[in-house]
């Protein structure tokens, strides 16, 4: 549904963006839909913009995450070696949460929101024309454009020749540059992944130990019932185990608000990199396996020249595009890195510091009711 343009982009505060920014972008309300076949969740994608090329400031339509699939796959097809934001997961791992769960649902519409923002903010990717139409097309119209497309299966087959051709003995002139991208990512492929699944299990530790928490601070106050000499000690031990369960609460809201998207986005991320570098390698190995040919002499010198020329334009538009992103992606990495770092540290700090206080102030209020004591006894 296009909205009237009488509230101008200039209209809207975004403190937190900068000032060049003309595209923004928010993916809110869930909303679930149930019908005789299947039960799916679509999302309100809100677009304002200043934008020339956009027949209006505003736009509200609802995609659900089989749109967002379509969408990625048409980027990739038009960029075969930038580095196109990775979408969450379609499946779960059995065991974590609900496919329609709040949480699930929550979790996903920030990762649908940073998808679209990260394609927003990137200067190629940006100005995509599926991804304008992702963005202002009426369920109808975009369902029209989609059958328009290449199919799965042609898009299958190109990603499979790609693969094929990475693994029948590698490119023999690929760039220095490009194996050193090849070796970097393997290892950081590697390391993101055990950090994301030991992330993972600290949560899961870290909420097991909160469960258990919630429970044992009651029992202190019900065993002072009956314990009149001891009251007040376990009263004061129940009132301190509630703070640090509230204190561990705030943690685990940090450790899944800032860290673990941040670290499996990144998993994410080093498989799309992996397939990026395998269609450079793709693109590279036609136009060697031409400039042999034409070395054996097994094929018509002009007709395979003017080949040769188009492939070496394309390796190099390849190898540019692909220059540029990863910088690009590398800094950005870096700069997530740190900030989810930065974060995990301050909150444990908060953390610990709010619990030793609590167990302080607890001790000290023990001290001072063991002098009184005493010096009521002391009294004649």
């Amino acid at each position: 549904m296009t909205i009237s343009p009488s509230s101008m982009i200039n209209q809207y505060k975004f403190e937190d963006e900068p000032e060049l920014r003309d595209l923004f972008i928010t993916v809110d309300d869930p909303e679930s839909h149930i019908t005789a076949i299947e039960t799916f969740i679509t999302y309100r994608v809100i677009t304002k913009t200043s934008r020339g090329e956009f027949d209006s400031c505003e736009y509200e339509v609802r995609r659900r995450y089989q749109d967002f699939l379509w969408l990625k796959s048409k980027l990739e097809e038009a960029h075969p070696t930038l580095i196109i934001p990775p979408l969450p997961e379609k499946f779960i791992m059995k065991g974590m949460v609900e496919r329609f769960s709040d949480e699930f649902i929550e979790t996903r519409r920030k990762a649908l929101h940073k998808f679209l923002n990260r394609i927003a903010d990137h200067p190629t990717l940006t100005f995509n024309e599926d991804f304008k139409i992702f963005l202002t097309a009426q369920a109808w119209e975009l369902s029209s454009h989609k059958k328009q497309g290449p199919g799965l299966l042609s898009r299958m087959g190109q990603t499979v020749r790609a693969v094929a051709s990475s693994v029948r003995g590698g490119v023999k002139n690929r760039p220095e540059m490009f194996t050193e991208m090849n070796d970097y990512m393997e290892t950081f492929s590697q390391k993101i992944n055990v950090l994301d699944k030991i992330a993972h299990r600290i949560y899961k530790e870290e909420r097991e130990y909160f469960n258990e928490m919630k429970e044992y601070g009651p029992i202190h106050t019900l065993w002072s019932a009956s314990e009149e000499d001891i009251a007040d000690s376990l009263k004061g031990i129940a009132s301190c185990i509630d703070k640090c369960c509230k204190a561990t609460e705030k943690r685990m809201a940090g450790l899944s608000e800032n860290l673990l998207p941040i670290l499996h986005e990144y998993v994410l991320y080093s498989e799309i990199l992996m397939g990026v570098l395998k269609r450079r390698d793709h693109i590279q190995s036609e136009l060697d396996s031409k400039m042999d040919a034409l070395a054996n002499k097994k094929a018509d010198k002009d007709l395979f020249s003017e080949e040769i020329g188009k492939l070496e334009d394309k390796v190099e538009c390849a190898n540019n595009a692909l220059k540029a992103d990863w910088d690009r992606w590398k800094q950005n990495m870096q700069c997530d890195m740190r900030s989810a770092f930065g974060n995990m540290a301050d909150n444990n700090l908060h953390y610990y510091e709010e619990c030793l206080a609590t167990w302080e102030s607890f001790l000290a209020s023990q001290t001072v009711d063991r002098h009184g004591e005493e010096d009521s006894e002391d009294r004649p």
